[in-house]
């Protein structure tokens, strides 16, 4: 049994206010064994937001969400907050249908600014939540928490360069720095001077000098400007991260330890005290209080289900994510052109061991999609093979380099997409269910969509070797699904099963095939086809369906702009006399919940077939 004394008498914010330095130690203790439980049964960021539990406690001490809006990068490691929101007890329904996200999402509360899922946006958005507030004339100050693996995307230098020379003085930047990827300041010195320059006591002092010397006539503004200047200087010689932030209209406070209350709660005071911008360095620990998830932190950053006296996972095997990293080791080994791009998602991909393997030709470029397929197209151009690995969410961040530097300049780039259509219990911003539509419009793009793994190692061959141009190969997460027994793929761009002419004919790819393909066993006077180069699209495959009087298109993907859409258009140019049936996802964010769940709730399982097909 969890004690949870001290937790179970926190309902909100303004709880908090109540508590001793003591009680909010302990309070963060109970967080961490109630977030580690309630994670091991329904899987999640587990590391990032372990790290964060006394840094998002101490933000809501001194702070007053929501008057003061605090927005968290990515929202993977917002688990404290929603505790301390209003959702203790529902924290249990956290990423399964009908409970609680696993980001921030403003329908669920109005401590939650944004809904979240992508890096690197914070500060954007608290740039813009802050000059909204001083163009009203409104309170609050408004906090950025930002990651410094999300300091490795584009888009966050250029919010901080929107706040160089403009006066954003409710504005506050928290770097979360778990990983010490940004250099260290100098020594004692520098620890010392952070907790002079924190205290109220100096803060005061030093506002009520600089005032006084302002008074002086004729020299007042001159000695300051002098002060200031002297206070400068010596700052870049003790602080080495202050000189960048600095530079951009920051006032610089840390490093400071992100697991010590007393000095987090100091260090925030004196930032919302300060009428000026201001950016609070703060080192945790990810995994922190959670041993397996300290010594193995990137396992823990996204897990399923776990054993919690062992860390380890409840269910593993084989994927088409690790099955993707074995084909390109196995292309690697025999072709010294391949190589592997993964913006920060290694693991994910299934690249830990390409990478390990052939260190020279894997290029982690950070959370940076629109540099990693742009970086690609320089390789192409000299001759390599480029291969990169992105989800599907993520590759929608990097649309204007695959149209302007891959497929304008007609280079050989693979994609790999991974997580491509429903994704299950990570809900609205990771669903992969737009790239095919925006896919569809880009000239001289190749796409696959395999099956099962024989099926996509065999499409990545076309697709480095026989196809020209960029070429893209789309699989989902998991596991392959049911397949007809002793089925060969043949290099062909379609497959047809049962006899052409049927009065029904059921049009797929990708993973629905699998379900398609169990209701097509039950079916009689039925014909399947599936499609495996969905773009461009076979136009044999349509001739072929235009012979039945029924034509069913099932797609896990989103409506307008997909295949099943251009399949519809194509029949009807074609003047075939057919019944058209397009089953797929409406325009609309798909909500958290087991793939098997969206699958049904968007009739695009076995079950859904059948009733679909029998139904005409």
């Amino acid at each position: 049994m969890i004690n949870l004394s001290v937790l179970e008498n926190v309902n909100s914010p303004k709880d908090l206010k109540k508590l001793d330095e003591a009680q909010l130690n302990q309070l963060c203790a109970e967080i961490r064994e109630y977030m580690i439980k309630t994670v091991s049964q329904t899987g999640g960021h587990l590391a990032s937001n372990l790290g964060v539990v006394e840094l998002t406690v101490a933000l809501h001490k001194v702070f007053n969400s929501p008057t003061d809006q605090i927005v968290f990068d990515v929202g993977h490691q917002c688990y404290t907050h929603k505790i301390l929101t209003g959702r203790k007890d529902k924290f249990k329904t956290l990423r399964t249908e009908g409970g609680i996200s696993g980001f921030t999402r403003p329908v669920e509360s109005e401590h939650d600014i944004f809904s979240s899922g992508h890096s690197s946006v914070s500060i954007s958005e608290a740039v813009g939540l802050a000059k909204a507030k001083q163009i009203k004339g409104e309170k609050g100050k408004v906090i950025a928490v930002i990651g410094d693996g999300a300091l490795t995307g584009g888009l966050a230098y250029e919010a901080l360069n929107n706040c160089a020379g403009d006066d954003h003085s409710n504005l506050i930047v928290i770097l979360n720095d778990n990983k010490m990827s940004i250099s260290e300041n100098v020594g004692s010195m520098s620890k010392h001077l952070t907790h002079l320059r924190t205290s109220k006591r100096y803060f005061t002092f030093k506002s009520k000098i600089r005032r006084a010397i302002a008074k002086m006539p004729k020299i007042g503004g001159q000695i300051n400007r002098a002060l200031t200047n002297i206070n400068g200087q010596l700052r870049r010689k003790i602080y080495h991260n202050a000189t960048f932030f600095e530079d951009l209209g920051l006032r610089y406070y840390g490093p400071i330890d992100g697991h010590d209350m007393n000095e987090l709660i100091s260090v925030l005071e004196t930032a919302k005290a300060h009428n000026h911008s201001v950016l609070v360095h703060v080192n945790t620990v990810k995994g922190k209080g959670y041993n397996p998830a300290e010594k193995n932190p990137t396992q823990f950053h996204g897990i399923g289900k776990f054993d919690v006296n062992t860390g380890e996972p409840l269910s593993c095997g084989e994927n088409f994510s690790s099955v993707f990293g074995r084909i390109m080791c196995d292309f690697a080994e025999h072709d010294s052109r391949i190589c592997c791009i993964t913006a920060a998602m290694a693991p994910g991909t299934g690249l830990t061991d390409f990478a390990k393997k052939y260190p020279k030709r894997f290029f982690d470029v950070g959370i940076a999609e629109q540099h990693a397929v742009t970086f690609a197209s320089g390789l192409a151009k000299n001759g390599m093979i480029p291969v990169f690995a992105v989800y599907s969410t993520f590759l929608q961040r990097s649309y204007d380099q695959l149209i302007h530097d891959v497929a304008m300049q007609d280079l050989k780039v693979i994609f790999g997409i991974d997580r491509a259509g429903f994704v299950g219990e990570d809900g609205e911003s990771h669903q992969g269910v737009f790239d095919v539509s925006f896919l569809n419009s880009v000239p001289g793009l190749s796409v696959y969509a395999p099956a099962d793994y024989e099926e996509m190692a065999v499409m990545f061959v076309r697709a480095i070797y026989n196809d020209k141009g960029a070429v893209a190969v789309r699989y989902p997460r998991g596991q392959a699904g049911v397949m007809p027994k002793d089925y060969y793929y043949d290099k062909t761009d379609y497959s047809v099963f049962g006899d052409e002419g049927n009065k029904n004919c059921i049009v797929t790819y990708g993973r629905e095939f699998s379900q398609c393909w169990q209701a097509y066993e039950k079916l009689h006077n039925t014909c399947l086809i599936k499609i495996n180069k969905i773009k461009p699209l076979p136009k044999a495959a349509v001739i072929i369906a235009a012979k039945s009087k029924n034509v069913f298109f099932f797609e896990e993907s989103v409506k307008t702009g997909g295949i099943g859409e251009i399949f519809g258009c194509e029949l009807e140019m074609f003047g075939a006399d057919v019944n058209y049936r397009l089953i797929a996802v409406e325009n609309e964010f798909i909500k958290q919940a087991s793939v098997d769940s969206q699958l049904k709730k968007y009739h695009l399982d076995c079950n859904s077939v059948l009733n679909e097909v029998n139904n005409e």
